[in-house]
């Protein structure tokens, strides 16, 4: 018998733009044989679930069921294509917990705690895992930009503390009014924002996910920014370069791959996961940057690149997590 999936995409944020491509992917590619398919846009409009023929439906919060042609659907598992708010800060896991449905994503308690760049770190950095320095500002109430910029060696990445897709990021190369700057761009995004030490390398990013027990490691991702750094138009827009897989020493590979293992396990992460990393060629190193609990999976996304290199199909990727949250 077929198993109810709920879609789950949009989101409260500015990231939902990204949501709605990646649940374009995930819809196209998750098997039909093995699934009935239900795509639930979740807006700050409300709760809705779009037939093919355009029909909407608003879905019971109460159980999240729907009402279909007169009969009602419950679902036997949701897969979360949504980035940002509350589809990847933990709320909407927290939901879905109090109703026993399970998700294809990390559990509501690790998805808070990685949408919080500066907990993410001081965890990781507990753990044993390098990341860079840091200082997080909160809003109306902090120190002078002097101060902050006193503890820390430039340059700096300015950036919110929650969220992704490097919304409101910037570099700052030495202390001058770009840094308040900066600091005021990031504060559109966010109530709190994290000012992070750069760290010279080469910037690689890896996917990481759970089947049947067994913790696997996509191929390497080297990212390479035509801009200084990778920003949103770097990431979605077409202004950077990334070669999968990475051409690098199985030495430096190894390195990465044990610290994304890690990572995965000291998060008691769920589902797949991407990790950026800064390779520090000096000290032969590789740097935690950020967690991303669920990374994109539109087109111009880096995980879809790395299922397809290690010789997956999108279809086989999709149904080893959905079996995963199913528990099958």
């Amino acid at each position: 018998m077929k198993k109810n999936i709920a879609l789950v995409t949009g989101g409260f944020s500015g990231e939902a733009v990204i949501s709605y491509k990646s649940a374009v992917t995930i819809d196209n590619n998750l098997d039909r044989e093995r699934f009935n398919v239900y795509k639930v846009d979740i807006n700050p409009k409300g709760w809705f679930y779009e037939s093919a023929e355009g029909k909407k439906t608003e879905v019971d919060k109460n159980d999240f069921s729907l009402q279909v042609d007169g009969q009602k659907i419950k679902f036997d598992v949701v897969f979360i294509g949504m980035h940002g708010t509350p589809g990847e800060d933990g709320k909407l896991q927290g939901y879905f917990d109090t109703l026993r449905i399970p998700y294809t994503s990390c559990d509501a308690a690790t998805s808070a705690l990685t949408f919080n760049k500066r907990f993410t770190v001081a965890v990781a950095a507990f753990a044993g895992i390098p990341v860079a320095k840091s200082e997080v500002l909160i809003k109306n109430n902090f120190e002078n930009p002097e101060e902050v910029a006193g503890k820390l060696r430039f340059p700096v990445f300015v950036k919110p503390n929650n969220g992704g897709s490097s919304i409101g990021m910037s570099k700052v190369n030495k202390l001058s009014d770009e840094f308040g700057v900066a600091i005021e761009k990031a504060f559109k995004e966010d109530d709190q924002v994290l000012v992070e030490e750069f760290i010279a390398g080469r910037e690689f990013t890896v996917g990481v996910f759970k089947t049947k027990g067994n913790i696997i490691v996509l191929p390497i991702t080297e990212v390479m920014s035509k801009k200084e750094f990778f920003d949103y138009e770097a990431k979605y827009q077409g202004a950077s370069s990334e070669k999968t897989p990475a051409e690098i020493d199985e030495v430096v590979a190894d390195k990465i791959r044990d610290a994304a293992r890690k990572i995965y396990q000291v998060f008691n992460c769920r589902g797949v996961i991407r990790i950026d990393f800064i390779y520090n060629e000096e000290i032969k190193q590789p740097y935690m940057l950020e967690i991303n609990s669920i990374p994109g999976q539109s087109e111009a996304s880096i995980v879809p690149q790395q299922v397809q290199v290690m010789g997956w199909s999108l279809k086989e990727f999709y149904t080893k997590l959905v079996e995963e949250a199913l528990n099958i």
